[in-house]
């Protein structure tokens, strides 16, 4: 098997599986509890909070845990609103998570503005600026984008809201782990992250808050969380979340390199050997090390994969979250590209599993793929015919 789609979830990491095993057994109790056994898991729980923390340049209570990136992103944007309404700002290339947040409060009466992107799906600060109002009460621009790979001028945006007093919320989840990040250097209020994106466990992600923004819970009932986030705490998602990270933490410099040349090969690769493929997204640093976006004119994306599938290739039309939608991606449409070629881009996504000869493998089973379903183009077979 060939997978090639780590933007979707990658593998857990061994050092995450080890720290995890002992809370799956040994160490069961529930955190909230009084007794020793339950002190001791509580303590575990407060160290992997801080080593999350570290990793960001935050502090240890300004981290709080939730089910994922969806939850951290929720709560995040409903929790600093209220029913005042008011204007808040996006992107028009945000994952789901945070898209339909914002669909949703429009429909309660917010006024949205959805900041537009270049061709690289990239959004100018002027643009911003020139966006906030005087009743502007959030921001929320996703640090870098799920499809195409696109890292966004996280600090200058930052430094925007900040200027402005507003609250800036950033959708960090494919950056953290892969990317070096600093929350207080890049003028970041909150932001969300899924351990299952950076070879953690699936069902945990966190939220961080920067010390003095008022965020309201989302989830009533118990006092955990420092009684923002009522449950039971997810105590083997919580220590694998935060050994996963630290893991990645320490091979990010060399996996960083690795990854982004395994990129740039099969970027050139693809071009190269394939006809009529177009690469989505910014190039070089403004893109993620592994994420690879192409659009192979001519041939539908979901045949493409399904070909892909029956040779055990593991890859992507673009978010996980949509696969099943068959719509043009957002993403793309913001970028500019048709509903057509939008509709031809398939996503590969590299990762610490990746190898060289995956590079090799894949092209052997892509080029003659394409070339397959090029000839049985309706629509190649019609751009030939307009070209005679």
């Amino acid at each position: 098997m060939l997978y090639l789609d780590n933007a979707a979830t990658t593998p857990l990491h061994p050092k995450a599986l080890e720290a995890m095993m002992p809370y799956f057994t040994e160490f069961f109790a529930n955190p909230s509890s009084v007794y020793a056994p339950a002190q001791k898991v509580r303590a575990a729980v407060g160290e992997a909070r801080q080593s999350i923390a570290d990793a960001i340049g935050a502090e240890r209570d300004e981290i709080f845990f939730t089910s994922g990136g969806t939850e951290a992103d929720n709560w995040a944007i409903k929790g600093v609103l209220d029913s005042r309404g008011g204007h808040i700002i996006t992107s028009s290339v945000e994952h789901h998570g945070v898209l339909y947040v914002f669909e949703h409060l429009k429909k309660q009466g917010f006024e949205v503005t959805y900041l537009p992107v270049d061709t690289e799906g990239l959004v100018d600060p002027a643009s911003l600026e020139e966006a906030i109002r005087p009743d502007t009460r959030l921001i929320s621009v996703i640090f870098a984008n799920n499809e195409v790979g696109s890292i966004q001028p996280i600090k200058e945006l930052g430094a925007i809201a900040n200027q402005h007093g507003i609250p800036f919320h950033t959708d960090a989840v494919q950056a953290v782990g892969h990317l070096p990040i600093d929350v207080k250097a890049l003028g970041i209020d909150m932001l969300a992250l899924s351990a299952h994106k950076f070879y953690g466990p699936k069902g945990i992600g966190a939220l961080y808050v920067k010390r003095g923004t008022k965020l309201a819970p989302v989830l009533h009932g118990g006092a955990q969380e420092n009684n923002r986030r009522a449950g039971t705490e997810n105590v083997t998602g919580i220590i694998g979340m935060a050994a996963a990270l630290r893991a990645s933490l320490d091979e990010m410099p060399g996996e960083f390199t690795r990854v982004s040349a395994l990129r740039d090969r099969l970027i050139n690769e693809i071009l190269e050997k394939i006809p009529h493929t177009k690469l989505n997204g910014a190039t070089g640093e403004k893109r993620l090390p592994g994420n690879v976006n192409i659009s192979f004119s001519f041939i539908e994306g979901e045949l493409f994969l399904s070909h892909l599938s029956m040779n055990d290739c593991c890859v992507s039309t673009g978010s996980a979250c949509s696969s099943n939608a068959h719509e043009p991606s957002h993403v793309l449409m913001a970028m500019g590209l048709d509903s057509v070629l939008a509709n031809c881009a398939i996503r590969f996504s590299l990762g610490r599993v990746n190898t060289e000869a995956d590079i090799t493998n894949l092209m052997s089973i892509l080029q003659p793929t394409a070339e397959k379903l090029l000839k049985q183009s309706v629509l190649y077979d019609m751009h030939l015919k307009n070209k005679r």
